[in-house]
């Protein structure tokens, strides 16, 4: 199947996929990007038991490891109104309809003290979520820091808040995704060393979405050369999206034929 791919601009492209000609049951080494990729694993393995590991070296590994991951940019409000915006990477889409996303909040390293932002969603029930694209990414950045209670997010980003239609927390105008939430479930995850909640985990439904027209393409869905989005990979290391390839999707009905022979083959050899 061929795909028309949209023009866009000279920082993304549209290329082939890697290894398009494979075929079913075919083996990694069959090319050489396959071999070269396995001749690392004659290095061995490094096994870490989970429940063992230190604590920041685990945290370390995990994140480094499980990438890239979409950024949750979060406004949330207090029961007293003071406005909180902060940027999470444990984030990520539980399901489509009905629509849910979920956001992880660890607690303090001495686990004493929750996020604020863990606390509005808890008190007030409604949030907004803003994808950062990558124009924005510093401004967005600078919401991790670690400010006194006084000292606001919103007024160092220097981003621009813009109302909700169902939540009172503002949404971020510079963001061109931006999705109001309604607490749905927190769960929270305990140590199990101590039985102390190290981390809740936060189930939000998804009441509106506001997209940019500008980012849509004519399908309706977002175009990444338009959209620019970040993602977050290990430490302090971002990532630029800027290729992208299409996968088509096999079917059974296309392709029963192949299968049942290299299912028949497969049982003559044992």
């Amino acid at each position: 199947m061929s795909h028309s791919y949209q023009s866009a601009p000279a920082s993304f492209k549209y290329s082939d996929p890697p290894n398009s000609k494979w075929t079913f049951g075919q083996k990694i080494e069959a090319t050489p990007e396959g071999r070269e990729w396995m001749e690392g694993s004659k290095e061995g393995w490094k096994t870490v038991d989970a429940t063992t590991e230190d604590a920041r070296q685990l945290y370390g590994l995990l994140v480094s490891g499980i990438a890239p991951r979409p950024i949750a940019f979060v406004s949330t409000i207090s029961e007293d109104g003071v406005e909180n915006l902060a940027p999470y990477s444990w984030f990520n889409q539980v399901s489509a309809f009905p629509p849910v996303l979920s956001i992880s909040c660890t607690r303090s390293v001495d686990l004493t003290r929750i996020k604020d932002t863990l606390r509005n969603i808890k008190t007030t029930k409604g949030f907004t979520v803003n994808i950062i694209s990558e124009p924005w990414i510093a401004h967005a950045n600078v919401c991790s820091i670690d400010a006194p209670e006084d000292i606001g997010e919103w007024l160092l980003s220097g981003l621009t808040k813009e109302p909700s239609v169902h939540v009172k927390a503002p949404r971020v105008k510079e963001s061109a995704f931006s999705m109001e939430c309604e607490l749905l479930q927190t769960i929270d995850i305990p140590d199990p060393a101590t039985s102390i909640v190290a981390t809740t985990l936060v189930l939000g439904s998804i009441k509106y979405i506001h997209v940019r027209n500008d980012v849509l393409n004519e399908r309706g869905m977002v175009d990444p050369a338009k959209f620019k989005p970040v993602a977050r990979l290990g430490g302090t290391l971002y990532a630029r999206i800027a290729e992208g390839y299409h996968l088509d999707r096999h079917t059974w009905k296309e392709h029963e034929t192949r299968i049942r022979e290299l299912a028949g083959a497969d049982s003559s050899d044992e």
